[in-house]
């Protein structure tokens, strides 16, 4: 019996927390060389900010608006073997501000010429990693319904997209549990929505589609769009229904989990993220909330972090109102039984 596709969820992706000192520091800790770094600060009001590998360093984007891409040199400036370095831009780098940083790896860099290669029809490049499921996309929009090659072997379950030239246009989000003729906006509380951002079809093992939405094929604007397959053991994407009580509906995922975000899809509530290094103890109670720039909050939902799942503990709109349906993107800590049978542990 496989437990587990990845014995190690620390090889692919880590939680690192640190103080900002307002001038140049590097962020170790992280275990390995990132691709994808969403920073935010945790007692000040600025904006979430996401730094990817392909895109390159000092380029950033924000996901609580829809803003265009920005560059500036003291932001994010290198990707390292064991994290990365800041500059001293206030939004990530701030004076005695307390900051968290969610790091992801992809490592393989992939180009795909649609017309030589007959796979997709818009051109694209990135970097993927298939052992984890998780690829990083760049690719200019058509205006034209296409389809677009995301570097991994299996189908993602979740895709969240940005037009990085607009500054009108909403970061765009795509689940499985949801099925891809709806959307969801990752920097608004819009509750799940029918679009055809997606082209109405599911992503395949090789390919993702896109409509004519502007929101992620404007003609000859830069697009990037995060793709994530999931992996026994390590991540999940999937959905639960809402109990309204303390005692929270449980939900299985096959890991103890290190991160998850949260979308109440059946009503106009903020997402919610939570992971297991803010406050590194149950209950979890420590949120951020991606589609805000607010400071991290204590009061809402509370959830478990449990050796095989999470449970929320109250019963709150943005992650636990009666009947509702919510979606979730989820990382482990630890698989609930290694490869070769070693159980975890609850915290």
């Amino acid at each position: 019996m496989a437990y587990t596709d990845i014995d190690n969820p620390l090889d692919y992706f880590n939680t690192v927390l640190y103080t900002g000192n307002n001038t140049s520091q590097s962020i170790t800790g992280v275990g390995f060389k990132p691709d994808w770094v969403w920073c935010k600060s945790r007692n000040d009001g600025n904006n979430h900010n996401v730094f990817d590998s392909v895109r390159g360093v000092t380029k950033w984007i924000e996901t609580d608006n829809t803003n265009a891409e920005q560059t500036a040199s003291n932001t994010l400036t290198s990707f390292n073997s064991d994290g990365f370095s800041v500059g001293d831009h206030g939004e990530i780098n701030g004076g005695n501000d307390t900051q968290v940083s969610w790091c992801w790896l992809t490592g393989t860099s992939f180009t795909n010429d649609a017309s030589g290669t007959s796979i997709g029809s818009i051109d694209s490049a990135g970097s993927a990693s298939d052992a984890s499921g998780f690829s990083i996309v760049s690719y200019t929009g058509t205006g034209s319904a296409g389809t677009i090659k995301h570097g991994l072997s299996s189908a993602p379950k979740m895709i969240i997209a940005k037009d990085r030239a607009s500054g009108s246009l909403s970061w765009f989000v795509g689940h499985a549990s949801l099925g891809f003729t709806k959307r969801l906006k990752l920097d608004g509380n819009n509750d799940a929505a029918d679009n055809t951002v997606w082209n109405n079809t599911n992503p395949t093992s090789s390919v993702f589609s896109v409509g004519s939405s502007a929101n992620a094929n404007t003609s000859g604007n830069a697009i990037i769009a995060y793709c994530f397959a999931e992996k026994q053991g390590y991540s999940k994407f999937g959905s639960y229904i809402g109990n309204g009580n303390a005692d929270g509906t449980f939900v299985y995922l096959g890991f103890s989990p290190a991160f998850v975000m949260v979308k109440n899809t059946s009503a106009a509530e903020n997402w919610i993220i939570f992971d297991n290094k803010r406050p590194g103890r149950n209950l979890t109670d420590a949120l951020l909330k991606p589609n805000l720039n607010n400071v991290e909050s204590t009061s809402g939902v509370k959830f478990d972090l449990l050796s095989n799942g999470f449970k929320a503990r109250v019963s709150d709109a943005e992650g636990n109102s009666s009947g509702h349906t919510f979606i979730y993107m989820a990382f482990a800590s630890n698989p609930f039984v290694t490869s070769t049978g070693v159980p975890a542990t609850a915290r």
